[in-house]
């Protein structure tokens, strides 16, 4: 029997609706400071009765959420050491006061749990029955609500949460203060009644009061226990296991390398050695068919060992991170500490002394390290056929190319060799060749992944890019590795401004979307054509709505890319006699190419120029994304507008590559972010006298605003979900 899609619990005003997959709980400051003895709450506000009992209900809450798979959220009040994010007016708050009677403590004076609300204290943490689990999100905040200067919004968001439950400490402050602010920003909200309390009883029921009063001005209130059971009912898929050990008889691996498959296996039982032991096989079968996908394989008796290592680590099946035993690969332009960085060009491999930030991160939350894979030359190309180390084709057809410069990431992911890929996009090598192999490439807005430890391509277009096989396990691996990066010149902080999230009603499932105009449509070959007017037909059914919109500055930028002095930056990260030196290292495509950026002799007055118009076409396209209803949420265009064989792309490289990028070049250089999601499949004509499968994908791109990731996400996994397609496994 499916487990249902949504829930209704009893509430206040009238009973409260909610999608579990797209709900959190939200704990608020359930921390020493406010519930045990000696620390800020008690030295504020006397007695610690009520706080106290609400620990309880909060931790029954807790351990309901948490087996229903619900996302989990904490928060923390307390500021920095140096108390620079302290307000002056929250500083000195009882000295202020001319007839205080209290206390003269003040936040950061010394406490029996360290500095009072100083993060990093004692105090400032979580009780101990209450500590996080790996996977779960703790929010240091420095004011009351928990959205004011923290990155609350924006992990929220990213997991496409729109409903929240809310409890903890204390009702009259923090609690209906951050419930408040969510409701501000179109969260629907529900408090839980006994999982909440404050300092004084008295406040308790009129706060509550307030929030649903006049039909739920502000939320809902629900009791426990009713919510409970009906959580109950949602049942989770690891119940039936010990709670603390592994099943005596784990369950056999049925080869499905989908995140939230091998996480519901693992809490089942499974071991990482019998994955990683199946994986093996896989990949040595898979090289018989195509030798060029990996640069670097690691052993299999080391990859082994740190699966036995996970199992030790975690042994409570309950407690695993989100990307336990998950196996993936980089691509060979990303840094690993004690690796060669070849960027397949071998004699100019170079081994660091530090990683990519985020490969420790990923390591940290229980993934497992593969290998790095192979890529035309210095990321040059969108072809998948630059490489001094071999040609990889497509996972459909050995006879058609598999796209770059990406091109080991995204077959070894359409072939099942890992969950996902970290790959990288300055012109569309995240995306196009996803679309050659059936799986999603999503390359996020440039600076919410950190690119130190990436060989530069175009430094200041450069990008991050996740492949998986499916939306929900690149946005996680995304929201995983989003961090801002101060080492990273180019690195994004939170979002100047923030839009609001549509979670009730018709606009919950509407969006508007525009398209390129026919005539720039005519260059995808028959088949793409009329496919992407299918894909059209769907989203309109989905609740889009189709709006016209000014395609002139994404064609322009794009052209800027190669046709103006952008592509010398190819260049600029080098030293000024790199190319002399190393001529005869390059692939002679790539040598082309470099070669014809020197024979420009592009001058500071062009760039400069072309600078000046970036800019221009960067505004035009806000324009598009506006935040207003004149605006679209999502442009979509064919991934690419036709996909050639190997030997149509090797008779005229360089022309056939520009053509590639028509609809991919224009999203870094106007600051977008970009999903690649598999739309459909069509036969490969006979005439064609192609061996292996008869089909071939089609793929099409949602195009967001920058930093709109979560909702361009959003779309891309409504719109796949609508295909009956959960994934490439």
């Amino acid at each position: 029997m499916a487990r249902p899609t949504t829930l209704i619990v009893n509430a206040k005003p009238y009973p409260y609706v909610f999608s579990p997959v797209h709900t959190a709980l939200l704990v608020i400051d359930m921390q020493r400071d406010f519930l045990l003895a000696n620390g800020f709450g008690e030295i504020q506000a006397g007695s610690l009765a009520s706080v106290q009992a609400s620990i309880s209900p909060v931790k029954k809450l807790l351990d309901s959420c948490r087996q229903a798979r619900l996302a989990i959220f904490h928060t923390r009040e307390g500021h920095r050491p140096d108390l620079s994010d302290c307000p002056s007016n929250k500083l000195i708050r009882q000295n202020a006061s001319p007839d205080n009677t209290q206390h003269l403590n003040v936040i950061g004076d010394p406490g029996d749990m360290g500095r009072l609300l100083i993060r990093g204290e004692k105090g400032h943490d979580i009780v101990d029955v209450l500590q996080p689990l790996p996977g779960e999100v703790v929010i240091d905040k420095p004011g009351r609500g928990a959205f004011w200067n923290t990155a609350l919004m924006e992990r929220l968001k990213a997991k496409a949460i729109t409903h929240l439950l809310l409890c903890g400490v204390t009702t009259e402050c923090c609690f209906d203060t951050t419930l408040r602010e969510a409701n501000d920003r179109g969260f629907e909200c529900c408090g839980i009644e006994e999982a909440t309390a404050g300092y004084n009883d008295s406040f308790k029921c009129p706060t509550l009061d307030m929030i649903h009063w006049s039909e739920g001005l502000f939320g809902f209130i629900a009791s426990l226990q009713p919510l409970l059971t009906t959580l109950a009912t949602y049942t989770s898929d690891v119940l039936s296991i010990s709670r603390s050990t592994i099943s005596q008889t784990p369950p056999a691996f049925d080869g499905n390398l989908s995140i939230s498959d091998l996480q519901c296996s693992y809490r089942q039982g499974l071991s990482p050695t019998t994955v990683i032991e199946t994986l093996y096989d896989r990949i040595e079968r898979y090289k018989q068919i195509d030798p060029a996908v990996w640069i670097h394989l690691e052993t299999k008796a080391s990859v082994m060992e740190k699966a036995r290592e996970l199992q030790v680590r975690w042994p409570d099946r309950t407690k695993i991170p989100p990307l336990f035993g998950v196996p993936f690969n980089v691509k060979d332009s990303i840094d690993i500490a004690g690796l060669p960085t070849t960027t397949a060009c071998p004699p100019l491999a170079r081994v660091p002394p530090k990683s990519w930030p985020a490969f420790e991160v990923l390591l940290k939350e229980g993934a497992i390290f593969i290998g790095k894979t192979n890529l035309d030359q210095l990321a040059t190309g969108l072809t998948g056929c630059r490489s001094p180390l071999g040609i990889p084709r497509s996972v459909f057809n050995h006879d058609y190319i598999s796209g770059g410069s990406s091109s080991g990431s995204c077959v070894s992911v359409g072939a099942g060799l890992v969950s996902f890929s970290v790959a990288t996009d300055t012109a569309g090598s995240g995306r196009v060749p996803a679309g050659f192999n059936g799986v999603v490439g999503y390359k996020p807005t440039r600076g919410m992944i950190s690119c130190r430890g990436v060989t530069p391509a175009c430094l200041s277009l450069d990008c991050i890019a996740l492949i998986a096989g499916n939306v929900s396990d690149a946005r996680m691996v995304w929201d995983t590795c989003v961090s801002y990066d101060e080492e990273d010149r180019y690195s994004k902080t939170a979002a100047p401004m923030q839009r609001h999230v549509n979670s009730t009603g018709p606009q919950a499932l509407s969006f508007k979307f525009g398209i390129p105009p026919p005539e720039s449509l005519a260059v995808c070959k028959p088949e793409y054509r009329q496919l992407f007017d299918d894909v059209v037909k769907k989203l309109q059914s989905l609740g889009g709505l189709l709006i016209p919109i000014d395609w002139s500055p994404f064609e322009k930028a794009g052209n800027l890319l190669y046709e103006g002095t952008f592509v010398s930056e190819r260049l600029a990260s080098l030293p000024d006699d790199w190319l002399d030196k190393n001529r005869d290292h390059l692939h002679p495509i790539t040598r082309e190419i470099f070669e014809a950026v020197v024979a420009r002799q592009s001058t500071a007055v062009e760039a400069y120029r072309d600078l000046q118009a970036k800019a221009l076409y960067i505004r035009l396209a806000e324009k598009v994304f506006a935040y207003s209803a004149s605006g679209v949420d999502v442009v979509v265009v064919p991934t690419a507008p036709t996909h050639y064989t190997v030997g149509e792309l090797l008779a005229d490289p360089i022309v056939k590559n520009s053509i590639l990028g028509e609809f991919a070049h224009c999203a870094n250089v106007l600051d977008l972010c970009a999903v690649a999601v598999p739309a459909s499949t069509y036969s490969v004509p006979e005439s064609s006298g192609s061996l292996g499968d008869q089909r071939l994908p089609f793929s099409i791109t949602f195009l967001g605003g920058s930093r709109s990731d979560p909702e361009t996400l959003e779309i891309a996994r409504r719109f796949e979900e609508s295909m009956g397609r959960q994934g490439k496994y």
